[in-house]
């Protein structure tokens, strides 16, 4: 007596909402994509079991949840609110990878670009990547020189940067 067992193919199978920003100073964005996403699945009748969130570049591969889409074997439906939320790169790919796992990946916000309005936004998020960095770099070496604790001559030429 009772239910009949669930089918293989679905038994265990989730849906998430994945988001992402790129930074600590952008949070308050999670809570909006997540409200945005749980929104549109409510209206569509989808049964959303869990809400996956990262703060770090989309081209870093080395997030966590990202890691757990990629890995998990009992997804069965990712929404994200743009492609780029997935990754910053190679979208398509990822996309396909996932299918051929059995995951359904749906962008709520899938606008269409031309090949110019993509290539123009990939060389200013690569820019800005960068730009980043380089800042980041220009920090580190303002603390190395104003440290005292180090040793008279490790620390480095105050006119190279």
């Amino acid at each position: 007596m009772g239910l009949p067992p669930e089918p293989e193919t679905t038994r265990g199978k989730r849906t998430v909402i994945y988001t992402r920003v790129s930074s600590r100073g952008r949070r308050g964005d999670l809570d909006n994509q997540e409200r945005f996403l749980r929104q549109w699945a409510n209206a569509r009748g989808l049964i959303v079991d869990e809400v996956w969130s990262d703060i770090g570049s989309g081209m870093n591969f080395k997030r966590k949840n990202f890691n757990r889409i990629m890995y998990s074997d009992d997804l069965e439906h990712v929404i994200i609110a743009h492609k780029d939320r997935l990754t910053r790169f190679g979208y398509d790919w990822f996309e396909h990878y996932l299918n051929r796992r059995g995951v359904t990946v749906t962008v709520v916000n899938n606008e269409q670009l031309s090949p110019q309005e993509e290539l123009v936004q990939d060389l200013v998020s690569i820019i800005h990547v960068f730009s980043g960095r380089i800042h980041g770099l220009r920090r580190y070496a303002k603390d190395v020189r104003e440290d005292e604790s180090l040793p008279y001559g490790t620390r480095p030429d105050p006119s190279a940067g």
